[in-house]
């Protein structure tokens, strides 16, 4: 079994122009295994090669026209040329227990307007294979409306304190936007998340709400003995 995996950052760069001139570039890093071998860890690989195949077509084919189609917008009308950009960027969160869990996070800005979209990962490093979110919790756990309450006790008490402002009717967007996949993990804690505007203006970024192993029967999925009975 793999306890640990070591890692490497994967690297690309693309830039598309209109005319000759720049209007568009992306930037990406990703994760790569290294120095370990296994059916397991060539399809972490591939996945995350496919992933930076993907996130660059997805600039081409969507971002792209929109900066060329604003450089020609600039052009007429002698206002200053774009200098759109897109990042993705990792960031690991846990690493050890036969668990790999991080998040993927893409920062694009176009037209003068940037939003951030994070996406989690959590995987089996015995398998290769992804961990589901109900894998912390108990089965036949209601581990969905756990994780609703904590938020919403969340997002009461930052209104209270005055820290965050959520848009009206967050309650009823808290249920229609919950997504299964959108968590990740630590050594001690799980996080879950919504992605920007979801839930609230840009000003609060991407909501993420959090909860300690051990508090209403959450627990670290590595235990496997846990997941397996």
């Amino acid at each position: 079994m793999c306890d640990q995996l070591m890692l490497e950052p994967f690297v690309a760069r693309r830039e598309w122009t209109a005319d000759g001139i720049p209007v568009l570039t992306a930037e990406l890093s990703l994760p790569q295994p290294v120095g370990e071998s296994g059916q397991a860890i060539r399809r972490l690989d591939r996945y995350y090669q496919l992933y930076a195949r993907s996130y660059l077509r997805y600039c081409e084919r969507w971002i792209f026209p929109q900066s060329a189609e604003a450089y020609r917008l600039a052009l007429e009308t002698s206002a200053p040329l774009p200098q759109d950009s897109a990042r993705l960027s990792y960031h690991v969160t846990c690493n050890g227990g036969g668990i790999l869990s991080l998040y993927t996070e893409s920062t694009e800005t176009c037209g003068g307007h940037t939003e951030r979209r994070r996406r989690g990962d959590t995987w089996d490093l015995l398998t290769g294979y992804p961990v589901p979110l109900s894998a912390c919790f108990p089965r036949k756990s209601p581990w969905r409306k756990t994780l609703l309450r904590q938020s919403e006790a969340e997002i009461e008490r930052q209104e209270r304190a005055g820290v965050a402002r959520y848009y009206e009717g967050w309650r009823r967007l808290l249920r229609r936007n919950f997504n299964s996949d959108h968590f990740y993990l630590s050594e001690t804690e799980l996080f879950w998340f919504w992605q920007m505007f979801t839930l609230a203006p840009s000003a609060e970024g991407i909501p993420v709400f959090a909860m300690s192993y051990g508090e209403d029967d959450c627990f670290f999925p590595g235990i496997r003995d846990k997941i397996e009975t």
